[in-house]
């Protein structure tokens, strides 16, 4: 089977501005546009957009408005993990051979309607994800002697990072106290453990293996993907202190690119609340269960980035539609080794780990140069 590259990205700066979604769309395909001069708009054959506003036909919007005229276009809402479902879905065009060329773009508004999953009723009254978050956070806590002071950590990890990523909604630093002392939302969660809705963009160019080299000398590969839907529930999990489907996407992943967590230089993690990435990285398997503060306080206290270099959603902000482009334009750059300031040395595969809700969905990629 023939290969599947990235070969071209942009991105906007996630803010809270008040942008319409439709120019936020353009916004970051123009981006995308001016930074491959050998692109023309009658090579691409599908636009997919990711969003969870996604009741205004706004692929054939942004077909229109970037005076492209796709062979397919549609829309594609998975709550958190949208982005990287359109990614797999353009991927899974040019393996059909349905397409050659396929734009991925992904936008959210700081008002995003997905923030609360009406059908789930098993919930009662907490159908805000600060519920589930503290339901996690209490069961984590529980489970493995983990204080809040620990937990508090990943946000001062993740601020720190981002003070490195132009694009981040977050351009500030927090010490531990100023977390811990943060707005107390729910007796296990406070402000400063949340991942911020916000307005954002980011768009990805898929192309074929032959193709992707016309656009660019440092193509790189998705070489593994994984998906797993364990419910919509959260109430139906297995423990409320591991992410399943999680475990299982990267299996997936690993088995079709014949590659396991130790080959991998960099990851972006779905740390949606700092629970998340403790468990996060225990369920992909950097570290045994339990172990996860282990794992980031070493890497925080070495400012070692190979976990969410941009700042992750707690750093860098969190436009839904938009965050699993966001996180493989942070590792495709990365792996380019042109990261800057956050670069890691000497990455050469990298993982994406995007998630829905309570860890009720997931996708896993595995991304090479």
């Amino acid at each position: 089977m023939s290969k599947v590259g990235i070969a071209s990205y942009g991105l906007t700066k996630f803010s809270k501005d008040d942008s319409k979604i439709e120019s936020v769309l353009l916004q970051s395909t123009k981006k995308l546009f001016d930074s491959n001069p050998n692109l023309n708009r009658n090579d691409i054959d599908a636009v997919l957009v990711s969003t969870n506003n996604n009741s205004k036909y706004l692929s054939a919007v942004l077909s229109e408005m970037s005076g492209i005229e796709p062979k397919i276009a549609h829309s594609v809402e998975s709550l958190c993990n949208s982005g990287t479902n359109a990614i797999v879905s353009a991927y899974s065009y040019i393996s059909a051979g349905l397409a050659d060329v396929v734009l991925v773009c992904g936008a959210e508004r700081y008002d995003s309607p997905g923030q609360i999953l009406e059908w789930d009723n098993s919930r009662g009254e907490f159908k805000h994800p600060i519920f589930w978050a503290s339901i996690f956070t209490k069961a984590y806590k529980r489970e493995f002697s983990i204080t809040d002071e620990e937990l508090a950590i990943v946000p001062v990890k993740n601020h720190k990072q981002s003070k490195n990523n132009p694009n981040a909604l977050s351009e500030k630093t927090y010490s531990l106290d100023e977390v811990i002392n943060s707005k107390k939302l729910t007796d296990d969660l406070r402000l400063h453990d949340c991942s911020r809705p916000c307005t954002g963009g980011a768009s990805i160019l898929l192309a074929s293996e032959d193709t992707c080299k016309k656009y660019t000398d440092t193509p790189i590969w998705i070489s593994g993907i994984g998906q797993k839907t364990t419910s919509a529930g959260f109430t139906k999990n297995i423990t409320f202190s591991s992410m399943e489907s999680s475990r299982i996407a990267a299996t997936s992943a690993f088995q079709m690119s014949k590659r396991s967590i130790n080959d991998i230089d960099v990851a972006e993690v779905h740390d949606a609340f700092s629970v998340c990435e403790p468990m996060a990285l225990e369920s992909l398997g950097f570290t045994d269960k339990g172990k996860g503060m282990n794992m980031i306080k070493e890497l925080h206290t070495t400012d070692n980035f190979k976990i969410n270099p941009r700042g992750g959603l707690i750093g860098a902000g969190h436009p839904l539609g938009a965050t699993g482009i966001a996180q493989t334009i942070e590792i495709t750059q990365q792996l380019q080794s042109s990261a800057d300031k956050r670069q890691v040395n000497n990455a050469k595969i990298g993982l994406v780990h995007n998630m829905s809700a309570a860890s009720t969905s997931s996708t896993v990629l595995v991304l090479e140069r």
